[in-house]
């Protein structure tokens, strides 16, 4: 690996994006893109007595899913690297404690599901894994009540406020493509850190611009169309 220019780093060893797995709740099951998703959800609790039960139930399923997708054993995975929106990553921490994986907690708001990637590259470009997973999950609802109001106040929102995503998104990164047709991630550039003196608490579009989901599900939909598979 090498850095190029000044915030650029060139892999090596060009990971492959081994397999995909996406839980979505109610209301993204209703846009555009519902039918690339894996599972959608009817309701926000999903069985469990609080939202962030529902969110730790929603990254556990989905990883134990993209795991199932991918056909490799939960031993024969390095490391998990993952996070969410919650105080000390609690809901990826305690979704994911059953795995036995080793894992990493990050956090980067709405960079989280591409900042797990870009660390997930560099391990496996260095040979320090062969098989990595990389996820993410928010709640719009436990999310309100870390960052706004709890709903439980019902405090009135504008109708331009985004939403956060209740849903998870997860990859499995490895250094073979086990004779699939994987895209692979060749070069990371992360970001800077930029204050755009947004005060306006429901605009987080300003901020954060399209959600990891969105991004997420788009560069797929590009790539497996490209691939005529879809």
């Amino acid at each position: 690996m090498k850095k190029i220019g000044l915030q650029t780093i060139k892999l090596d060893t060009s990971p492959y994006i081994l397999e995909t797995s996406s839980i979505v709740g109610p209301k993204e099951s209703q846009g555009p893109l519902a039918k690339y998703f894996d599972q959608c959800l009817e309701d926000e609790f999903w069985g469990e007595k609080s939202w962030e039960k529902a969110e730790s139930k929603i990254i556990k399923e989905n990883v134990n899913s993209l795991v199932a997708k991918s056909g490799i054993a939960n031993t024969d995975i390095d490391y998990c690297f993952a996070g969410d929106l919650l105080n000390q990553c609690i809901s990826s921490s305690f979704g994911l404690r059953e795995t036995n994986i080793p894992f990493f907690g990050v956090f980067g708001a709405c960079s989280t599901f591409v900042e797990s990637m870009c660390l997930g590259s560099i391990f496996i470009s260095s040979n320090a894994a062969n098989n990595v997973i990389c996820a993410t999950s928010s709640h719009f609802c436990s999310a309100e009540k870390q960052f706004r109001f709890p709903l439980e106040l019902g405090n009135q929102r504008p109708q331009s406020a985004q939403w956060t995503v209740t849903g998870s998104g997860a990859v499995i990164l490895s250094n073979s493509n086990l004779n699939r047709d994987c895209p692979q991630i060749t070069y990371i550039t992360p970001g800077k850190i930029v204050d755009m003196g947004v005060k306006d608490a429901n605009n987080m579009r300003c901020c954060y611009g399209s959600s990891c989901f969105r991004y997420f599900n788009n560069t797929f939909k590009r790539y497996w169309q490209k691939a005529k598979l879809l």
